[in-house]
Order: structure tokens, then sequence, then C-alpha cells
């Protein structure tokens, strides 16, 4: 069975930097673009990265923005997420999606991935 998994999560001190990876295992599967989303206990689930494979562009939230670096392997259907200067904030399961869907797309938009990981746990301590 193709799936998404996720790898790379932990528990970490704040200012620590944590890499996480994604992968399609169990078979192939045209992905048009993969990102990562976050959700924190009791929160919605919040876009945080996304790279689309056709322009090979970039996208990262704001919230995140200059401490983690997505990128990714189009050839290897492999998106990563560099997480630097981590804080108790960004303590939350990291999921990885992808979209099989050729075309532009709201990329900050949850219901636009079509395959989604289990998440992998990241947790920041102060």
């Amino acid at each position: 069975q193709v799936q998404l998994a996720e790898s790379g999560g932990g528990s970490v001190q704040a200012g620590a930097s944590l890499r996480l990876s994604c992968e399609v295992s169990g078979g192939t599967l045209k992905t048009f673009g993969m990102a990562w989303f976050r959700q924190a206990p009791g929160k919605a689930r919040d876009w945080i990265a996304t790279v689309t494979w056709g322009r090979s562009t970039t996208n990262v939230a704001d919230s995140v923005k200059g401490r983690f670096t997505i990128s990714g392997d189009n050839a290897k259907n492999a998106v990563y997420l560099q997480m630097d200067s981590l804080k108790p904030d960004d303590t939350a399961v990291y999921y990885c999606a992808a979209r099989i869907v050729p075309g532009g797309f709201d990329f900050w938009r949850s219901g636009m991935y079509d395959r989604w990981g289990q998440g992998t746990q990241v947790t920041v301590s102060s």
C-alpha cells in the first residue's frame, strides 16, 4: 500500500534543531507537491510549508519563516523540513502531505492534499 512515511521527530531543548523527512513508500505515487502541517494538542492543523515540483517553488508560513526550511527531491518523492531555533510553541505532531492532482492549488489549505502520513511527534522543552 502506498503511503507517506515521516521520520526525524523527537524531544529536544529549546534552541535545538531537527530535520524531518518524508518519503513515499510501498509503491509509486505521482505527486505535484508535498507539504508539512502540524497540529498541537487541542488546536487545528496548521500549514507549515509546501514545495511544488512544476515550478520548483517553496512557500513557508510566516509563523516559522526564518527558522524552518523546506526542501524536496522530486525524483525520490521526498520532502524535508529543517527546523532550527526550535521553541516550545513548536511542539506538535508534524504531518507530511502530498498532492496528486496537477495544476495550481491553494497550498496552505489541508483539503488540497490527497495523501497524508501518520505524523511524527516533535516536543520542545524550555
